[in-house]
């Protein structure tokens, strides 16, 4: 019955060996005639596999029939054939087998861990032992390059090549797993199932085959939704077994599918087929029962005294039953292993290998008791040619199956062997107790779901022989579906099997499978809802899968897309993947791609990051402009105090803090690419109004140092190659006048410390004790005369501070064209907050500016000058009276009165002016 292991989709274009020969265009995803992408509705019950969008009928097609060479070894077995899957197994255990034939079949295809060893390379050497000296547990440094090997992977391949996109993951997957076996195998005994080496080396075999699942079953989805609409029901009359189960596969996508489901399962369990660790060599022996035969010709030629234990009279295949009589105990043993490590042949799809091993153990019967599963074919009936055709399959199958079902429920056989004829007549209920883990039970459940479905087709094209009417009815009218299979897992009585039912990888496999996609997307926001986190590979895995079926054009939740992929940008954020983070966050919605590229952003701080950064978001598509904008506004946002008026007392905490300095920082983002300039400017005006406000001072110099000199004139360049004629957009215009503005407040302020510095550090005059000596007198000359070149320097020096500073306060309460801080352009867009921070700044820095210049002028014997600073304040050119508070205004008012003062004492008038008698 092993007609289970390569029915007619594992032709061209589903088998991995013959894809590489096959001229068959590989399909990406069907296209509608627009060139959109079809939307698949992935099986769920039998009836709904034939709904294909109509814009399928017009597709090129190349009928099934054409791709295919079917026989009834080709369809129904291995025959010989390459197997459906052919990868390079990992056992974790040696298998010892030798001379089985001339071939020597078993190191070809198993080879033993230090073989496989050996196939690497030096530098895979060299990197793995500098891993393991670096790392207590090293597996998890060394599978951390998967995570630029899939986007590399991704990027290599377009989304026209999806299925060799598919096969590349899993070609990646299996790399890392040899990688990691080889670290497994180097740890101590008691560390091989417990490192976290062990942990990802499982969930990379998980992933490793759940990738060549979904490559097999969307492979056949998706041809399958191209051919459908054009296939048509076979009109032709059944001519053998074998023609009506070709129909059936062809038309009959859950058939063919759950077949696919098997060939899989099988493909894990031929890979891991090292793990069978069993000493076998006997098997080389081509006598069967030989121990049992030894003893029975010594009871033959001596006496009977001592041979008390009954065995076997005979050695036919049935003696034992039909006497109920023992073999010897080696022979029993023996046999015990051989069919344990059959039904593991089996179990993996290799039927051909248990055969010929049959043989080689002197038990050619048993092997013919494999071979009549085949389906029965006559390809000469309708005159098939000139020469006569061998006749194929047993055209007594049904009398054969009804044997295998009743050995299957005879007790008096090996569990084993009763699983083994269970398999070849569709007895699920004899074919679970052999079943230890998820993947045994799924295979026996699809694997019996095919038997009986291809049975019932046979009976019922009325090409079944009445023999089959002894088998059970509860096998012929079973009404087998993909969802009873996941039921029927539910209720299994084997809590290893209940448990790991509920592994993530399972679950996705169980949904892949079922085709339910709806049901794949809430399991994972549960997931991701819950806790604790996911595995880092688990979540990779996730993330590349969604991106899989979104290049199917298959709809997604969309919630549950961004969910997955915030979750894996913020892995790749803790984790250091750096590079890669662009491009994920670039298959986010543009709102919410700009938001999580610039939370990452806040946190990169290196100068040379952050071009690599940008980089990369602009080689992903990503809004740059916008991402930078975020995090500015975002970093300069954070801050609770609020523009205030303040009276004249100095500020307590003018330093600039850690919080500070990150909003100094953030225009970095902004001056690497000369097309954010404008951005900058207004950018770097917004934060230093804060400091300004704050009386941060030094923290604004720091952000106005940070904006290139040349920006101005950068903007007014790209403005012109935009072929633009002045003048500028009325928001670069305001602010390029706003950080005109803040310059010659700070220009004003920088000199006033420069004057209040040099005033505050006079030369000292030399003085003379009362008691002086004439040497002493005369070294007190020469210190009068340093001291009085000194103090002409000084107050030359002075002067010339007063005059700077003068000018230069004078700019800021004078400034041209409206005022310090007011806007020229009116018609620019409303911006409330910034409106409301330039009037509060006026109110908060003329008023202090202009204190400071009456303090220098007092300070220098300038009253007169002082005096007609109030000119300046009340005139109604510059209506500078308006921001003063009526406080503010009292104590200039105070200060002119004791300048007036001074200026009585001289003898002049309050004014300044000389006196007329």
């Amino acid at each position: 019955m092993d007609w289970l292991n390569s029915p007619v989709v594992r032709e061209a274009e589903v088998t991995r060996a013959a894809r590489r020969k096959s001229s068959h265009k590989n399909v990406g995803f069907p296209l509608s005639q627009d060139g959109s992408p079809v939307a698949l509705n992935t099986p769920a019950p039998r009836s709904g596999m034939r709904q294909v969008p109509s814009s399928l009928f017009k597709q090129p097609f190349t009928p099934r029939s054409s791709l295919r060479n079917p026989d009834v070894s080709a369809i129904l077995a291995t025959g010989g054939r390459t197997p459906r899957f052919v990868h390079t197994p990992r056992p974790t255990s040696g298998l010892s087998m030798v001379n089985l034939d001339d071939s020597d079949w078993t190191n070809s295809l198993y080879p033993s861990p230090l073989s496989v060893m050996g196939e690497a390379s030096f530098t895979d050497e060299v990197n793995m032992s500098a891993v393991i000296l670096k790392e207590e547990d090293h597996g998890e440094a060394a599978s951390l390059s998967l995570f630029p090997d899939f986007l590399q992977a991704f990027l290599k391949h377009s989304s026209s090549a999806v299925f060799d996109l598919l096969e590349e993951y899993e070609n990646i997957c299996q790399d890392k797993v040899l990688t990691l076996q080889k670290l497994v195998l180097q740890s101590a005994p008691g560390q091989q199932k417990t490192s976290k080496t062990a942990g990802i080396f499982w969930l990379l075999q998980q992933e490793m085959v759940t990738w060549r699942l979904i490559n097999s079953l969307y492979r056949d989805r998706i041809q399958s939704a191209l051919e459908d609409d054009i296939l048509m029901d076979f009109s032709a009359p059944s001519e053998s077994e074998k023609v009506v189960m070709e129909q059936l596969f062809q038309r009959d996508a859950v058939v063919r599918q759950s077949q696919l489901v098997v060939d899989w399962l099988e493909s894990i369990a031929k890979d891991e087929i090292g793990d069978f660790s069993d000493n076998i060599e006997y098997y080389a022996k081509s006598v069967c029962w030989e121990n049992t035969a030894h003893a029975l010709k010594l009871r033959r030629t001596q006496s009977q005294a001592g041979f008390n234990r009954p065995l076997v009279t005979e050695l036919d295949p049935d003696a034992p039953v039909r006497q109920k009589r023992p073999l010897a105990d080696l022979d029993r043993e023996d046999d015990a292993r051989l069919l344990k490590y059959l039904f593991t042949l089996i179990r993996a799809g290799m039927t051909d290998e248990a055969q010929r091993l049959c043989k080689r153990c002197g038990q050619a019967w048993r092997a013919a008791t494999l071979e009549g599963w085949k389906l029965y074919h006559d390809p000469n009936i309708n005159g098939g040619g000139l020469e006569l055709q061998p006749v194929e399959g047993n055209p007594h199958r049904g009398v054969w199956k009804v044997c295998c079902w009743r050995m299957a429920e005879e007790d008096q056989f090996n569990r084993y062997e009763r699983a083994m004829y269970a398999v070849l007549s569709g007895n699920l209920k004899q074919l679970l107790p052999v079943c230890e883990s998820w993947e045994d039970t799924v295979w026996a459940y699809f694997r019996i779901m095919v038997d009986t479905l291809v049975e019932q087709e046979i009976r019922s094209s009325g090409m079944s022989s009445e023999e089959l009417d002894e088998l059970p009815r509860e096998y012929l009218e079973a009404n087998w579906t993909l969802e009873r299979v996941f039921e029927e897992l539910q209720a299994t009585e084997s809590k290893r099997v209940l448990q790991e039912t509920k592994e993530h990888y399972h679950v996705i496999q169980k949904f892949v499978i079922l085709g339910d996609l709806d049901g794949l997307q809430e399991e994972l926001s549960d997931w991701l809802a819950g806790s604790p986190t996911l595995p880092f590979h688990l979540l990779r895995f996730i993330t590349h899968l969604l991106l899989f079926y979104r290049s199917l054009g298959m709809q997604l939740k969309e919630e549950v897309f961004v969910d997955v992929l915030k979750a894996y940008i913020g892995l790749l954020v803790k984790e250091k993947q750096t590079d890669l983070i662009a491009f994920y966050d670039s298959h986010l919605p543009p709102d919410i791609a700009v938001s999580q590229y610039a939370q990452y952003l806040e946190t990169v701080m290196e100068a040379e990051q952050r071009k690599n950064c940008l980089k990369r978001a602009h080689e992903a598509g990503l809004d740059v402009a916008a991402i930078i904008k975020t995090v500015v506004e975002t970093v300069r946002g954070r801050d609770n105090q609020d523009f205030s008026h303040h009276d004249l007392t100095p500020a307590l905490e003018t330093a600039t803090s850690a919080e500070d300095q990150q909003k100094i920082d953030v225009i970095d983002w902004l001056i690497f690419d000369p097309a954010h300039r404008a951005e900058a400017l207004k950018q770097s005006n917004a934060i230093m109004r804060k400091f300004l406000a704050c009386k941060k001072h030094d923290a604004a110099k720091e952000v106005f140092a940070k904006v290139p000199e040349d920006s101005m004139r950068e903007i007014c360049r790209q403005w012109e190659e935009q072929g633009m004629d002045p003048p500028l957009p009325a928001e670069e215009e305001n602010a390029i006048r706003e950080h005109l503005c803040i310059r010659a407040y700070l220009e004003a302020h920088e000199a006033f410390n420069d004057w209040f510095k040099h005033l505050s550090s006079p030369p000292v005059k030399p003085t003379l004790a009362a008691q002086a000596k004439f040497t002493e007198k005369v070294a007190h000359e020469m210190r009068e005369k340093e001291y009085q070149l000194d103090l002409e320097n000084w107050q030359g020096r002075l002067d010339a501070l007063t005059e700077d500073v003068k000018e230069r306060i004078y700019n800021v309460l004078l400034f041209v064209d409206g005022g310090w801080m007011v806007d020229v352009r009116e018609d620019a867009e409303e911006d409330s907050d910034r409106a409301h921070q330039m009037a509060m700044l006026r109110r908060l820095s003329l008023p202090m500016m202009a204190f400071l210049l009456q303090t220098v002028l007092q300070r220098t014997q300038r009253h007169k000058e002082s005096l007609r600073l109030a000119d300046v304040i009340a005139s109604e050119q510059h209506r500078l009276y308006e921001v003063f508070s009526k406080e503010e205004l009292r104590n200039f008012l105070q200060k002119m009165r004791e300048s007036s003062l001074l200026l009585l004492d001289k003898g002049l008038d309050p004014l300044g002016y000389e006196m007329q008698s």
